[in-house]
């Protein structure tokens, strides 16, 4: 195994005048002389220089765009412009030879659709190199945000019995013989016979038994993948994805929105700090993007100004009713530029709502909180005036929606009631409502979907583009 990375490489001073051996890929190879080589590490590629006039030219003909080399040679400072250092190639081995004619990740622009018809090698590319370097980092610093924090990582089930949002948007999992269903004597599937004796499905949130390791750990947190069998296929949704959903005993909606808040802060951060080169790439290719685009739809801010934009600004606090007061009489309903006009309060906010109350009217992250309990999930805590939950959604610019919490209901009497109206079987969650019996305290959380926060800070405008190999509708290719 080599230990040396390009990383290492451009960053320790150490190696220059010094005889080394990287590993990596070819991104080009000219003039019979100079390689461009990538390991992965960073999006910079270092030139080696062959004497190609004492290699064998059938080993030379074996270089190509595409093939794995290990290269043995000394580190020196550069005589070209366009490189600062270079290796001075002694002898060279090739590990896995690539057919150039048909290699699909050719030194060319290539389409994100081409791209993901290739997800098993676009991470051969810059883009996409940059925006998986980001997610893996991001992973880090959520996980590290939470450990120095005192909470614990727990691992819910990802096979479970109950829908915690109600939709019933999920994907059943079953041993039984689809062309040979068993029934009972109404002629309904036969659960018992399966092979967890009753329906099962894959989740869609780790919620609710994170919540039971709350009421005896205190703080934890989930970190996984949750399915939707929602037959979307718009930018924003996939049939897998991943979940950040921290719960807290003894802490109220209020603590709840300052959790959320110093963890966004946090992490991004964390990648504005040790992710500098790649972000400074992805907001190149933005920028060059944005030229492309009449005057009007261009973007207010840059990448990292947008990153800046959510650190450096307090976020604004208004509730539900304040924000709906705001969005009928603004302008623009007024007008009615909105796509969706709000006219009566009860309506569910539009992420064009949302973008137009973080970019127009506070310029700043902004937590709405108080929502309709029509409109919102049976486990949210109801407020004194019977109509609102203490729900909070954190919204950001360019997104609307990031994060969706609330403080849970902790009183068995009003919760039996929210199940009992939206169809669920008390049965189903007997478990759930046993937490209300024995030492219900005060309780919250909050769920964000992993590829969403990756799509906003790498810029990324298709969630298929930040997950390594993107499950949606009639797509499980790889």
């Amino acid at each position: 195994m080599n230990d040396i990375s390009i990383n290492d490489i451009f960053n320790l001073k150490k190696y220059i005048d010094k005889e080394i051996n990287i590993c990596g890929w070819v991104k080009t190879f000219r003039a019979n002389r100079f390689i461009s080589l990538n390991d992965g590490s960073c999006l910079k590629n270092i030139q080696c220089v062959i004497d190609f006039e004492n290699t064998e030219p059938e080993k030379l003909k074996k270089i190509s765009t595409g093939a794995a080399l290990s290269i043995f040679g000394k580190l020196v400072n550069s005589k070209g412009s366009k490189q600062s250092i270079e290796i001075q190639v002694n002898e060279f081995e090739i590990l896995g030879e690539s057919d150039a004619e048909i290699y699909p990740i050719q030194p060319k622009k290539h389409s994100f659709e081409f791209l993901r018809e290739n997800a098993h090698l676009r991470t051969r590319t810059n883009t996409f190199s940059a925006v998986m370097r980001i997610r893996s980092s991001l992973s880090f610093a959520i996980h590290n945000y939470f450990n120095i924090n005192g909470f614990y990582h727990i691992h819910t089930p990802i096979i479970t019995a109950s829908d915690a949002e109600g939709a019933g948007e999920q994907f059943r999992v079953t041993t039984l013989d689809i062309k040979n269903t068993p029934t009972d004597d109404f002629g309904n599937i036969d659960f018992k016979k399966d092979f967890f004796g009753k329906e099962t499905n894959l989740t869609v949130s780790g919620q609710l038994e994170a919540e039971a390791y709350a009421m005896s750990l205190g703080k934890v947190y989930t970190f996984g993948p949750t399915f939707r069998a929602e037959n979307s296929n718009t930018s924003r949704h996939l049939s897998e994805f991943w979940m950040i959903e921290p719960e807290v005993a003894f802490m109220d909606i209020k603590g709840n929105m300052k959790l959320a808040e110093d963890f966004l802060k946090y992490v991004i951060q964390y990648i504005l700090k040790n992710n500098n080169e790649d972000l400074m790439f992805l907001e190149t290719r933005l920028l060059n993007e944005e030229k492309q685009k009449p005057k009007n739809e261009r973007n207010e801010l840059s990448l990292i100004e947008k990153l800046n934009f959510v650190t450096k600004n307090k976020f604004k606090v208004i509730t539900y009713t304040e924000a709906i007061n705001i969005l009928k009489n603004c302008k623009q309903n007024k007008k009615k530029k909105f796509k969706y006009i709000i006219d009566e309060w009860g309506a569910d906010l539009q992420s064009e709502h949302e973008r137009y109350l973080v970019e127009k009217e506070f310029k700043c992250p902004v937590i709405i909180y108080n929502y309709p309990a029509k409109i919102k999930s049976f486990y949210m805590k109801l407020n004194d005036d019977g109509k609102t939950v203490r729900a909070m959604d954190i919204l950001f610019p360019g997104i609307g929606e990031i994060v969706g919490g609330s403080q849970r209901e902790e009183r068995l009497d009003i919760l039996l009631n929210k199940i009992k109206e939206i169809g669920i079987d008390e049965k189903e969650l007997w478990w759930y409502t046993d937490l209300r019996k024995y030492g219900t305290a005060v309780h919250s959380g909050f769920g964000l979907g992993f590829e969403r926060l990756v799509m906003f800070i790498t810029g990324m405008t298709n969630i298929r583009d930040v997950i390594p190999f993107p499950r949606t509708p009639q797509n499980a290719e790889f």
